[in-house]
C-alpha cells in the first residue's frame, strides 16, 4: 500500500484486539514480528505484522518483548503503540526500522512512531531507527514559513510513564527525531542521533509538558538542537552528552504561543559541545501577552569546541525576515536563577558570553562562575555582551570578563 492515514492505523489497532484472547500468561515471551508477517526486505510494509506483535504483547503480562530481529531492514508506516498494557513492554530493534520515503504516507500524522499511554517500556536493541529525511527535507518551509505544516517526528513518548530508550540509532529524522510529550520518567540513555549538519528541525532530543526525564550518555549530531526544552518541562537532567554539529543545548524556543507552561529545575552538565551555532541557550520570542517563567537552571562542567556562541540569552527570537507588530514588543518571559558554572574552551567568535535579556522583564537572580573560553585566534581576547540583566553573581576565573 502506497500510504495509510493514521486514522486507518487506529482503526486496524481496535480491529484486532480480538488477538489478546489467547496471549499467554507467562512472563517474558517474545513476539517476533516475522512470526506475524514482517518481511525484511526494506520494500514490503510491515506496519500490521508490527502491529499485531504489538497487540499480543500488550495483553500478556510479565515482561513481553516486540522484537524486530538482526540481518535485514523492515519498512514502517506510521504506527500509534496504544496501552495501557498488563505488563512491562519491551521492544527489542536490532534490525533496521526504515520510514516511509517523502510524506505520502503520513496524511494526517505528526509523528512515525508513537508510544501513547503506556505505563513501563523499555526500548532497546542495538538497531537503527531510519527515518529516511533526505526524501522530505526540501518539503520543510519552516525555516523560511511562519505557519508551517510541520514534519513527522520519528519516534514520540507520548504521555507513557517509566519510560527508557537505550542503545538504539535515531537516522535522519524528517523532523525531531526524538519527541517527550505529556510524560513522566523518562530515561534516554546511550542513543545515537544522526542527521546532516543542514538538515531543518532534525533536532536530537524534545521535551516537553513532561517531568522527571533523563538524557544520558549520548552522542548527537544534527541540523538542530541536540536537545531541545520546551514549555512545561520540569526536573529535567542533561548529562554526558556529546553535541554537534547542530544548534547547541537549548531551552526555548518560548513565548510564541498562549498559555505555554513555565520551564523550571534543568540540570545540563558535563557536556562536550563542538563545532556548533550555539553552545548552551535560553531563546524566547519577542511578543507575547501572559508572562511564563524560567526558573532554577544549572549549566556545569561543559567544555566547548569552537562554538559560535558559547553561552548566550536571547530574549530578542523572530528568525523570519519580517516580524509581527506583536513581536515588536519584549518578551514577556522571565527568566530568573540560572547558573552558569565551569565553562570552557574554545569560542568561533569573539562575543563569547551573550546575556540579551527582556526590557520588558530583566533577567535576576545569573551566575557565572569559574567561565574561561578563549577565541580561536590567538592574541585575540573574548567578549561579553550584557543587556536587561537585573544583577547576578560572579566569581572564580572570568574569561572573558562579566558584564553583569
Amino acid at each position: 500500500m502506497a500510504s495509510r492515514s493514521c486514522a486507518l492505523l487506529l482503526v486496524l489497532a481496535m480491529a484486532t484486539t480480538w488477538l489478546a484472547a489467547d496471549a499467554g500468561a507467562g512472563a517474558g515471551p517474545v513476539f517476533n514480528v516475522t512470526d506475524f508477517g514482517a518481511v525484511a526486505d526494506g520494500k514490503t510494509d510491515s506496519s500490521r505484522a508490527f502491529l499485531r506483535a504489538w497487540m499480543r504483547a500488550c495483553a500478556t503480562p510479565g515482561r513481553p518483548a516486540v522484537v524486530v530481529p538482526r540481518g535485514g531492514s523492515y519498512l514502517l508506516h506510521p504506527l500509534v503503540l496504544r496501552g495501557p498494557c498488563r505488563g512491562y513492554m519491551e521492544v527489542r530493534v536490532a534490525g533496521v526500522l526504515r520510514a516511509p520515503p517523502g510524506l505520502g504516507a503520513f496524511r494526517g500524522c505528526r509523528e512515525w512512531v508513537h508510544f501513547s499511554g503506556v505505563d513501563g517500556l523499555l526500548v532497546t536493541g542495538g538497531g537503527t531507527f531510519d527515518g529516511r529525511g533526505a526524501t522530505a527535507w526540501p518539503l520543510n518551509e519552516c525555516p523560511k514559513k511562519r505557519d508551517c505544516k510541520l514534519l513527522p517526528t520519528s519516534i514520540k513518548l507520548g504521555r507513557v510513564t517509566n519510560a527508557t530508550i537505550t542503545g538504539v540509532t535515531s537516522l535522519d529524522s524528517k523532523f525531531f527525531h526524538v519527541t517527550v510529550a505529556g510524560s513522566h520518567g523518562v530515561r534516554i540513555h546511550g542513543v545515537t542521533i544522526r542527521a546532516p549538519r543542514d538538515s531543518p528541525n532534525t533536532d536530537g532530543v524534545h521535551i516537553q509538558g513532561s517531568s522527571d526525564v533523563r538524557v544520558t550518555d549520548c552522542a548527537v549530531a544534527t541540523g538542530d538542537d541536540c536537545v531541545s526544552v520546551g514549555p512545561g518541562a520540569s526536573d529535567v537532567v542533561v548529562s554526558g552528552v556529546t553535541c554537534g554539529p547542530g544548534h547547541g543545548i537549548s531551552v526555548g524556543s518560548l513565548g510564541r504561543y498562549p498559555g505555554e507552561e513555565d520551564v523550571r529545575r534543568l540540570r545540563v552538565v558535563n557536556c562536550t559541545i563542538a563545532g556548533t551555532s550555539n553552545g548552551v541557550r535560553i531563546k524566547t520570542w519577542r511578543g507575547g501577552s501572559r508572562p511564563t517563567s524560567v526558573s532554577g537552571l544549572v549549566f556545569e562542567d561543559i567544555v566547548m569546541r569552537k562554538v559560535r556562541n558559547p553561552i548566550i540569552i536571547d530574549q530578542e527570537y523572530c528568525p523570519y525576515a519580517s516580524c509581527r507588530e506583536s513581536e515588536q514588543r519584549p518578551s514577556a518571559v522571565r527568566i530568573s536563577d540560572v547558573k552558569f558554572r565551569n565553562i570552557r574552551g574554545v569560542s568561533a567568535t569573539q562575543v563569547a558570553v551573550k546575556l540579551s535579556c527582556s526590557e520588558a522583564s530583566p533577567c535576576r537572580g545569573l551566575e557565572l562562575r569559574d567561565i574561561d573560553l578563549r577565541y580561536f585566534k590567538r592574541g585575540v581576547s573574548t567578549q561579553s555582551q550584557c543587556a536587561h540583566v537585573a544583577g547576578g553573581v560572579v566569581g572564580g576565573t572570568l574569561v572573558p570578563p562579566s558584564c553583569i
